[in-house]
């Protein structure tokens, strides 16, 4: 189950981001924001990563203005690896070596046709393992610091 979240700058791009994910049959969850009033993103990101954190959903794709915001307030939580992306590149080697599992962009800095392109990356790009699981393993060890 994929977790959806937005603030009023990314709503447009997370209401498309709907409709590619019904088309490649892909579970979701919408945690809003539901229309491009006005909020505060930290509201939605805390409800999209509960979910991952808790099991409820195994990834998610977040929208802001930027996806920074977002970014930031998902990886409070326990087990989430967001990344904030503005390139395909940057979402490939997010999943191949980090094993983001929190898709962060911003709709005011990308296009429509380049979002659903990293989207795809995204939902396709498997994690790499070897050297790079030692490194993500140390992301959520209090020992690590």
């Amino acid at each position: 189950m994929m977790a959806l979240a937005s603030d009023h700058a990314g709503f447009t791009f997370k209401e498309k981001t709907k409709e590619l994910l019904t088309q490649l049959q892909i579970p979701f969850k919408d945690f809003g924001t539901n229309s491009p009033e006005s909020t505060d993103y930290p509201d939605y990101a805390h409800a999209g990563a509960v979910a991952i954190s808790q099991g409820e959903c195994d990834r998610g794709i977040f929208i802001c203005g930027t996806g920074i915001g977002m970014s930031i307030v998902a990886n409070k939580h326990k087990g989430v690896r967001a990344a904030a992306v503005e390139s395909v590149a940057a979402a490939e080697l997010a999943r191949k070596h980090n094993d983001a599992n929190v898709l962060c962009f911003g709709e005011r800095l990308l296009t429509w046709e380049t979002a659903q392109k990293i989207i795809t990356t995204f939902l396709t790009t498997e994690f790499e393992g070897g050297r790079h699981e030692r490194r993500v393993g140390k992301i959520h060890s209090l020992t690590s610091c």
